[in-house]
C-alpha cells in the first residue's frame, strides 16, 4: 500500500480535497522511490490493494500499525480514526455515554457546549472528506480510459467494475455522515471535478440528499447480492440499508415524510437472506465474524483483527476506554484498561429486570455521576468484548490483548426491524401487526417480555432502539429525529454542563464546520448561531 499511497499523494495534492485544510491534511510521501501510476498499476493486484484502504479508511487512522504515520496531521492517529470520532459524535453526545478524560474538549460534547474550534469536531470533518478522497481517486484511476491505457484484461475489467460500485457506496457512506452531523452547505467534490488549487462548492442539503439517494439507485442493480462472497464488503444488502437511514432521517434532513420509502428498503433487506443471531452478546464479542449466525445479522461491519488491523481507536477504543475501577480486564479479553466511559442513570432506566441487554458493571460503581472525571462514578457498559465465544459457552481472550479482534457492526438486521416499526408508526404504511412481532422477535431473544400494538408508540421505539442498539452510533440521530437531543423535551445527567441536566441550543443538533475552513473557503457559510 506505500506505492498506493504514494500514487494518491502524486494525484491529490497536499491538501486532498480541501484548498483551505492544507496544513491539517497534509499527507507525506510514505515511499522514498519515485512512482508513477504508469507503473504503480503495472500489477492489477494495485486495484484491489487501493480499494482495500478506502475500506481501511474506516478502521484503522494511519499507513503503519497502531495508527502511525497518520492519515491526517494535527491529531494522534488513533484520537482521529474514524470510528473512533463517529463513536465520540453519535454517543458522547447522548445519555449513553460519559468520558473521564480531559484531553482537549473531549467533555464539551457530552456537556454540549462545543464550538467551530474544537479539535475532536475537525477531526472527524477532516476525517469524513480524506476518506471521500481516497474513494474519489479510485474512480479516477479506473475509468475505461485509463484500463485501456493499462492493457486490463477482462477479467480484471470486471472486478473492477465491482470495485467501482464498492467505492461509491463507501463515498455515499461518508457523505451520508456529513449530511447528518453538518448539515447544510458543506463542501461537496467527486471525481470528475478538478484536483489542486480550487475552493470546493458548497452544498445545500436537499442536493446533497438527492446525490447520495442517486448513487445509491445507480449501483444499487450492479452490487454484489447478499450474502456476499467477502464478509466484510459492501453489497447490494449495504446500499438498502443506506438507503432505509436516509430515508428513515429525510424528515429531519428535508422536513420531507419518506417513511412509506424507508419501509420499502426495510423490506428489502427483511426479505433478503439475513436472520437475528440467536444469541444477542455473540454480536460483540471476538469472533462475531467467525459464528454464521452473527454474520447474517451483520449487513455491514467495520472489521477488526487484533494482529492485522492495529489502531487505538475502533473497538480497541470502545472496549479498553469501558475498563476501570474494579473491572477486571481479562474478563474482557484484554490487558488494557483505560478508564474513561460509563453511561448515565437516565440510560440505566430504560431496562427492565428480565432485559439481557442490560449490560452493565457495577460492583464499587456509582449510578449518580457527582463528578463526570471519576471512572467509578455512572454504570460502566460490558456490551463489547475482546473475548471468543463458542457453542460450549467457553470464552477464550482475542488473538492479541492489546488489539481487538471485535469487528464493529455498522449496520445489522435488528436496526432494519426497529426502523420498519418506527416508519409504520409515523405513517409510512406497512403492517402494524407484523412491526409488532418483529420488535417482538428482538425482546424475546434477550428475554423482556412481549409488547402489544398498544405498547408500541414513538416514545417506546425511542427507548427500544436505546436497548437494542447502545453504543452502536446511532443515539444522537435518534434523538435528533424523535426531538429529545437538545431543548427540554429530555434531560439527563450532564447535559449542558449541570450534574442534573438542562435544556441545550437547538444550534447542537448540527455541528459547526471547523473555523478554519470556513475562513479558508469563501464558498463556505458557518451553521447557524455558532
Amino acid at each position: 500500500m506505500k506505492k498506493i499511497i504514494f500514487i494518491f499523494v502524486l494525484f491529490t495534492g497536499v491538501s486532498l480535497v480541501l484548498n483551505s485544510c492544507v496544513k491539517d491534511l497534509d499527507t507525506k510521501p510514505i515511499d522514498p522511490d519515485e512512482v508513477t501510476s504508469a507503473t504503480v498499476f503495472d500489477n492489477p493486484e494495485s486495484y484491489t490493494q487501493f480499494l482495500a484502504k478506502c475500506y481501511a479508511g474506516l478502521a484503522i487512522g494511519g499507513q503503519q500499525g497502531g495508527d502511525g504515520m497518520a492519515d491526517i496531521s494535527g491529531i494522534d492517529g488513533g484520537f482521529s480514526q474514524y470510528l473512533r470520532q463517529y463513536w465520540y459524535h453519535q454517543e458522547l453526545t447522548t445519555d449513553e455515554a460519559v468520558i473521564g478524560w480531559d484531553d482537549a474538549t473531549i467533555k464539551d460534547f457530552h456537556f454540549q457546549q462545543w464550538g467551530d474550534g474544537d479539535t475532536f469536531i475537525a477531526a472527524m470533518y477532516y476525517r469524513i472528506y480524506y476518506q471521500i478522497s481516497l474513494c474519489n481517486e479510485f474512480l479516477r484511476q479506473t475509468t475505461d480510459d485509463l484500463l485501456d491505457e493499462r492493457g486490463v484484461s477482462d477479467e480484471w475489467r470486471n472486478k473492477i467494475a465491482f470495485y467501482r460500485v464498492e467505492s461509491r457506496w463507501l463515498r455515499a457512506l461518508s457523505y451520508w455522515h456529513v449530511l447528518d452531523l453538518f448539515g447544510n452547505g458543506v463542501p461537496f467534490v467527486i471525481e470528475s471535478d478538478p484536483i489542486g488549487d480550487f475552493f470546493p462548492p458548497a452544498i445545500a442539503k436537499a442536493e446533497l440528499f438527492n446525490f447520495i439517494e442517486s448513487e445509491l439507485t445507480a449501483i444499487e442493480g450492479s452490487m454484489i447480492e447478499p450474502p456476499h462472497f467477502e464478509y466484510g464488503r459492501a453489497d447490494k444488502g449495504a446500499a438498502w440499508m443506506l438507503l432505509a437511514k436516509l430515508y428513515f432521517n429525510a424528515e429531519v434532513y428535508l422536513g420531507v415524510n419518506k417513511y412509506a420509502e424507508c419501509i420499502t428498503y426495510c423490506e428489502k433487506i427483511i426479505n433478503g437472506p439475513y436472520a437475528l443471531s440467536p444469541t444477542f452478546q455473540q454480536l460483540f464479542w471476538a469472533n462475531n465474524d467467525q459464528d454464521a449466525t452473527t454474520i447474517r445479522e451483520i449487513i455491514f461491519p467495520i472489521r477488526y483483527n487484533g494482529q492485522k488491523t492495529q489502531t487505538w481507536g475502533g473497538t480497541t477504543f470502545i472496549i479498553a476506554a469501558s475498563i476501570g475501577g474494579e473491572m477486571e480486564a481479562q474478563n474482557y479479553g484484554t490487558a488494557e484498561r483505560w478508564g474513561g466511559t460509563r453511561t448515565t442513570k437516565e440510560f440505566v432506566a430504560l431496562f427492565s429486570d428480565d432485559d439481557s441487554r442490560e449490560m452493565f458493571f457495577t460492583e464499587g460503581q456509582n449510578l449518580e455521576i457527582e463528578n463526570i472525571s471519576t471512572f467509578e462514578e455512572g454504570y460502566a457498559v460490558t456490551k463489547f468484548r475482546n473475548v471468543w465465544y463458542n457453542e460450549n459457552g467457553d470464552t477464550i481472550s482475542g488473538s492479541s490483548e492489546t488489539f481487538m479482534d471485535t469487528d464493529f457492526p455498522m449496520f445489522r438486521l435488528a436496526d432494519v426491524y426497529l426502523m420498519y416499526a418506527e416508519a409504520v408508526k409515523r405513517g409510512g404504511g406497512g403492517n402494524e401487526g407484523q412491526a409488532v412481532e418483529y420488535v417482538n422477535d428482538l425482546r424475546q431473544r434477550v428475554g423482556a417480555s412481549a409488547i402489544t400494538a398498544g405498547d408500541m408508540d414513538l416514545d417506546f421505539i425511542l427507548d427500544e432502539r436505546g436497548r437494542e442498539l447502545y453504543w452502536e452510533c446511532h443515539r444522537r440521530t435518534d434523538l435528533i429525529r424523535h426531538n429529545k437531543f437538545t431543548g427540554d423535551n429530555y434531560i439527563w445527567a450532564w447535559k449542558g454542563n449541570i450534574k442534573d441536566g438542562r435544556s441545550t441550543d437547538a444550534k447542537y443538533n448540527l455541528f459547526p464546520l471547523p473555523a478554519a475552513d470556513v475562513n479558508g473557503n469563501p464558498n463556505l457559510n458557518q451553521n447557524p448561531n455558532y
